[in-house]
């Protein structure tokens, strides 16, 4: 599909940019916004136990803000892509980081749970569903289409960075001073974002358009209640609900929550199908989702920030739970990933700019399912933090080679004044994806966990069969993934005899390798399901002259 004659010049099919120097400016704006959305989360995981003493909560008081976070987020991504169609995505991104920066500041400078929610899960999850759809689309305003794989590359492989950087960042601040300057930084950041942006070419207003407020309130209902549902599920069960866990109808909420969703999606599809029938302004062309290079896409990304966001939180809890490291170790440790995942995302189409997309996407995948089957081979009682380096080296491969070809595929499947558009898809599907890595990696490992601790106490005769019956009792809902120092005070604490505690510990350190083993081949597996995905996503470069391939199927 061709440009419509209306979009500026600059936005155009194989428009230049205006000069090398802009061209820089823009992206290392774009990536700076980019690196402050993703730092965040990683940052408060770090960070947990320490901001909970700080604001007078619990740990699960925290859990509940980063929950937020990610709701707001994915529930409104697509009406921020929308806004920034009717005001300008440039305007977008410019409010977007203001509402960002007074979310920060207010996070620094929170004392309770209730501030802390509202300036992290609330003003930041709204100033980033008005940037991430924005960034999107400046990146096709600013850089022809040769040029956009390589910017699109760039752009992603700063999230990741900041995701891979972000524990590191998270622990030195937090061990040398205080995680509240992190988000202090994170303002200072967002203004010199601001200063710069005022040289990035903008995507002009759509003249007419209208915010649909019904199918707001659905998209962001729907998407809602499916990703609070799994978020819950590892809590609350995925269909059979577990021990003093809420019931609906006899099932777990969670089931019921996704159909409800899905269900609330279907509607949301039918009610934009009636408003361009009467000739009114949709969030998203349901025309849009028939197209399969954009759904392979964002399906792609969607299976990427699964994977990524499960290896995150499994290595993560495996390296300063299990083993014990400091939190600036443990993002020492993580350090690989980040490295090459920036060297694939720059050294692909620096050296193979015509490179096929299908072809290196799948690489990609395959990259990742190599790393994660390593990580399970290598897995082990008695092994150190060491073992994840080259399975890390091999899944930031991946991610990078993915990460540099996914933006321009997204992006070049419709016109560019649909970029704004693409853009709250395509970070939908992104966000949608952490928060069921997250949410899946977590239920996987407890439930792998738990079952193999029972097991493993069960069949141990050193273990009173008393002290078995107890445990099933107390830790029904499933066992808790805890460092060795506390499973001994825990043991202390409940005058469990020393000979049967330091049973009870060799069992729980099988059960969490056991545990940590199923979740990343459940990972793995994953990597091979994403492949069939991918069948829509173009075999040339999209700023080649080369017959495209249909974009419809």
């Amino acid at each position: 599909m061709s440009s419509h004659p209306h979009v500026e010049p600059s936005v155009g099919a194989g428009a230049a940019v205006k000069s090398a120097s802009a061209a820089k400016i823009a992206l290392i704006t774009l990536a700076a916004g980019q690196f402050v959305m993703a730092l965040d989360t990683t940052v408060m995981n770090t960070a947990i136990a320490t901001v909970a003493k700080d604001v007078g909560t619990t740990v699960t008081g925290i859990q509940t803000a980063i929950t937020l976070y990610t709701l707001v987020m994915a529930s409104l991504m697509i009406t921020g892509g929308k806004i920034g169609q009717m005001i300008g995505r440039k305007r977008a991104f410019a409010i977007g980081c203001i509402i960002y920066a007074c979310g920060s500041l207010t996070t620094a400078l929170s004392h309770s749970l209730a501030v802390l929610m509202f300036g992290w899960s609330f003003l930041e999850g709204l100033g980033a569903v008005l940037i991430m759809p924005a960034i999107v689309a400046l990146v096709a305003s600013n850089f022809a289409k040769p040029e956009r794989p390589r910017a699109y590359g760039l752009v992603a492989a700063a999230a990741a960075i900041a995701a891979a950087l972000g524990p590191l960042i998270g622990g030195i601040f937090t061990t040398y001073a205080s995680w509240r300057w992190v988000f202090v930084g994170e303002v200072v950041i967002v203004l010199v974002i601001l200063a710069l942006a005022r040289r990035m070419n903008d995507t002009p207003a759509e003249e007419g358009a209208r915010l649909d407020l019904v199918g707001t309130a659905l998209s962001a209902l729907g998407l809602g209640a499916i990703v609070f549902g799994i978020l819950k599920s590892g809590t609350w069960g995925f269909v059979r609900p577990k021990p003093d866990a809420p019931e609906w109808l006899g099932l777990s909420p969670v089931i019921w929550l996704i159909f409800a969703g899905a269900l609330v999606l279907v509607g949301f599809v039918w009610w934009e199908g009636r408003r361009i029938k009467r000739g009114e302004g949709v969030l998203v062309e349901p025309t849009m989702l028939r197209n399969l290079q954009l759904r392979s896409g964002v399906m792609s990304f969607l299976f990427m920030f699964l994977i990524q966001a499960g290896i995150f939180f499994t290595v993560a809890l495996f390296l300063s739970v299990a083993l014990g490291i400091s939190a600036v170790q443990t993002g020492v440790r993580l350090l690989p990933l980040s490295l090459s995942l920036l060297l694939f995302a720059i050294g692909v189409p620096k050296l193979r700019p015509n490179a096929n997309p299908r072809r290196v996407v799948r690489a990609g995948f395959m990259l990742l399912f190599s790393g994660l089957v390593l990580l399970v081979a290598l897995l082990n009682v008695g092994v150190g933090p060491e073992i994840v380096t080259w399975p890390l080296l091999l899944a930031g491969a991946g991610l990078g080679a993915m990460a540099s070809q996914l933006g321009a595929v997204t992006v070049s499947a419709e016109p560019d004044e649909k970029s704004g558009e693409v853009g709250g898809l395509q970070n939908t599907g992104t966000q949608l994806g952490a928060s069921i890595g997250t949410a899946l990696a977590g239920a996987v490992l407890i439930s792998a966990m738990t079952a193999a601790f029972f097991s493993g106490i069960q069949n141990n005769p050193k273990v009173p069969s008393s002290v078995v019956s107890k445990a099933k009792t107390e830790l029904a809902s499933g066992v808790p993934f805890m460092s060795e120092a506390d499973v001994k005070a825990a043991l202390s604490k409940a005058n469990v005899p020393s000979a049967t505690a330091n049973e009870i510990i060799k069992v729980n350190k099988q059960s969490q390798i056991d545990g940590l083993r199923t979740a990343e081949a459940i990972l793995a597996l994953l990597a091979l399901i994403a492949l069939p995905f991918t069948r829509g996503i173009p075999t040339v470069q999209p700023g080649a002259q080369t017959k495209p391939t249909p974009p419809t199927g």
